[in-house]
């Protein structure tokens, strides 16, 4: 796997040299003996299994790109915090990346809410953060304006919506579908609106819709009024831990209708409950059996002692690609180039040919795939792919 992750930098960086490097000065941060990457990212609380393949893929990945030469001539030093899943403490994560650590770029983290909340310490710093899975319209963009430093390389919630809308209408032929969400999450209230708004399009009905606020462990009374409405699945906008007590407890009261969740919640820790889950779907931006990613989870998997890799390592393999490809286009560390570049550069990742748009910083032309949780033989089993666009 070394010898690919070597091949396939090798040859992003010879394209990326194709259509040129741009100028090759020695402004902002790249006066020393190394490049600064910066990544943050939930370590600890309800997202710690995201954060943790996140940070430990990009080890992996910087550790092979030095041990082949680095970039520009020069090692890459990855310098990584916890933001704790929390907003203000990302906040604080991101100043001490840019005011005290000078990196020249961050990747993560892996929350709407904390990109959000980051915006203003970009700004101020002039240094580009790339998110790996923040899909609320608001990370890139808001009100009409663009936001000049911050990136990602997942889809949108509209588009997930619309991918969870048509999958529930179109493929599986149900028109009658229940809601539970955290009310106070941004990524939640986005997929929930966006979903909601693509299936009754279609000729849908949302039978019943309930929510819950973070932390909560009892979803018996959201649960029996589902239970009441008959619905044939429940779209649960949720990250994995609560899709996984969800779960447990509607089995319990005897619901055995099927679940679908966003991308928050496609995880191996749910093979922890791999009877109650059993049947129940999640969207994702990449198959988690391609056998493409094969060589890609052996090699995660030896060096981290029979880790499973998680949809998060996929999106920071992408997010570091694109980094690289920036990096080389400007030709040097500079914050700001590598800001401009990262809509001149395009990357073949784990989940495709990836462009970023200048107009609005979004992948250009993603899709999206639903997978089956094979409770049984603990794994996902490939349903389709939906265009997101």
């Amino acid at each position: 796997m070394k010898k690919l992750i070597a091949l396939t930098l090798t040859c992003l960086m010879l394209a990326t040299l194709f259509v040129g490097c741009g100028k090759k000065d020695d402004g902002g941060n790249s006066g020393g003996d190394t490049i600064k990457l910066g990544w943050m990212g939930s370590l600890t609380g309800d997202q710690a299994a995201y954060g943790t393949c996140e940070s430990q893929t990009l080890k992996m990945l910087v550790e092979d790109l030095n041990a082949n030469g680095g970039l520009l001539g020069k090692q890459v030093e990855l310098i990584c915090y916890d933001t704790k899943g929390d907003a203000q403490e990302a906040v604080n994560v991101a100043k001490r990346l840019c005011a005290q650590d000078q990196v020249c770029a961050i990747i993560g983290p892996n929350a709407s809410g904390q990109c959000i909340a980051i915006q203003s310490v970009l700004d101020q710093y002039k240094i580009s953060d790339m998110s790996t899975v923040a899909t609320n319209e608001k990370v890139t963009m808001q009100d009409g304006q663009l936001k000049e430093y911050n990136f990602r390389v997942c889809f949108l919630d509209p588009q997930q919506g619309k991918i969870a809308g048509t999958f529930v209408y179109d493929n599986l032929g149900f028109d009658k579908a229940a809601i539970l969400y955290d009310v106070n999450d941004d990524y939640a209230l986005g997929l929930k609106d966006n979903f909601v708004k693509v299936f009754e399009s279609k000729g849908g009905t949302i039978v019943a819709e309930e929510g819950y606020t973070a932390g909560d462990t009892d979803f018996t009374a959201q649960l029996t009024k589902i239970k009441e409405a008959q619905p044939q699945i429940i779209f649960t906008p949720i990250f994995y831990q609560d899709f996984i007590m969800i779960h447990k407890q509607a089995r319990t009261l005897g619901i055995e209708v099927p679940m679908l969740g966003g991308d928050g919640c496609a995880s191996e820790v749910l093979f922890d409950a791999a009877d109650a889950v059993d049947g129940s779907y999640v969207i994702n931006h990449v198959s988690l059996v391609d056998p493409a990613g094969d060589a890609f989870r052996k090699e995660y998997a030896e060096k981290y002692n029979g880790a499973k890799m998680e949809l998060n390592g996929y999106m920071a393999h992408d997010a570091f690609l694109l980094w690289c490809a920036a990096v080389e286009k400007a030709g040097s560390d500079d914050p700001q180039a590598i800001a401009d570049a990262y809509s001149q550069v395009e990357v073949e990742g784990m989940a495709g040919k990836i462009k970023i748009s200048a107009e609005d910083h979004n992948p250009v032309g993603k899709s999206g795939c639903v997978e089956r949780i094979d409770g049984k033989n603990k794994t996902y089993v490939f349903e389709t792919y939906i265009a997101a666009d």
